[in-house]
């Protein structure tokens, strides 16, 4: 009898934390890393073991950046029964403060470690400013996976979150994985970090429209509580058509044929998104977009990674 209750103990508790994990964000954040081991494929400087180490430390990170989201949010009262989208672990009792804050440093432990690890495939002995660069970013990503919601000062209260999002998941995830692979910044490679920056920012854009009501409420200040309901519309279609231009402009500079363009098939459901944010007056009805926008993204890098190659 105590054996079947401590299972069903053990089974609830990795079921929070795969809840807290929020494994629909995870395909978003390697995006990055599939466009920057795609472009250094091109060029002949692709390498499985900084491809790998790279996506782990990235999801590392994403993790790390979940819980204490669930954390952050739970202890300001902001996650509450007025929010619109899917209950939270924190929130729903089903992980306690203390536990998510030891889930929290051993995620940034486990990470720290990969990202040393990846430092040292890139390059091992021979750069030492490079090697402590790249660590202190890991740091700083630590940080700022921390800060986005955690303390007095957090940047996501203070309508900041999309910059931070469009740095780190745009410009550090896929210029920097691009650096550790061929320690150059050609052939580029700004143009789709751009674009999954924009992307990126227009997931987290729809988050906020989604609980902007709620947000308001609690005084959390994103940017779409500051734009408020008509211009924070025209600014997601803004991040997608920006996203898409950025994408267009890099595939005429590559000049590698028609068959190029193939990763703008992506962009067919995000239009179709920007219409429906357009149409929607119901927040918890933009939850569903969400996905859609998060996983458009992730089938941009694909097929950037298959065109790429071929």
């Amino acid at each position: 009898m105590y054996f079947c209750f401590y299972n069903y103990y053990e089974m609830s508790k990795l079921k929070a934390w795969i809840s807290a994990a929020r494994l629909r964000t995870l395909p978003l954040s390697i995006s990055g890393i599939i466009i920057a081991a795609a472009a250094a494929a091109h060029i002949e400087q692709f390498s499985k073991i900084i491809f790998w180490l790279a996506i782990a430390t990235t999801l590392g990170f994403q993790v790390l950046s979940n819980f204490a989201n669930d954390y952050g949010d739970g202890i300001k009262g902001t996650d509450n029964d007025d929010r619109v989208g899917p209950a939270r672990a924190f929130q729903s009792g089903l992980l306690t403060a203390k536990e998510l804050k030891k889930g929290m440093i051993f995620i940034a432990i486990v990470t720290l470690l990969l990202a040393s690890m990846l430092i040292f495939a890139a390059f091992g002995n021979n750069n030492f400013v490079l090697s402590l660069l790249y660590f202190n970013l890991g740091i700083a990503a630590i940080i700022a996976a921390v800060k986005y919601t955690v303390g007095k000062s957090a940047y996501g209260y203070r309508a900041l979150g999309d910059v931070f999002v469009f740095i780190f998941f745009g410009l550090v995830g896929v210029l920097g994985c691009y650096f550790l692979f061929t320690e150059s910044l050609s052939d580029y490679i700004i143009l789709p970090a751009i674009t999954i920056g924009l992307l990126s920012v227009a997931v987290l854009n729809l988050n906020n429209m989604r609980d902007r009501l709620s947000d308001i409420k609690v005084n959390k200040n994103t940017l779409a509580v500051v734009l408020g309901e008509t211009r924070v519309k025209m600014y997601h279609s803004a991040l997608i058509v920006g996203g898409f231009s950025s994408a267009l402009v890099y595939f005429l500079l590559q000049d590698r044929g028609l068959y190029s363009f193939l990763p703008l098939v992506a962009f067919i459901p995000l239009f179709l998104n920007i219409i429906k944010v357009y149409k929607t007056d119901i927040p918890k009805n933009l939850d569903p977009e969400l996905k859609k926008v998060a996983l458009s993204t992730f089938f941009f890098s694909i097929l950037f990674f298959i065109t790429t190659l071929i």
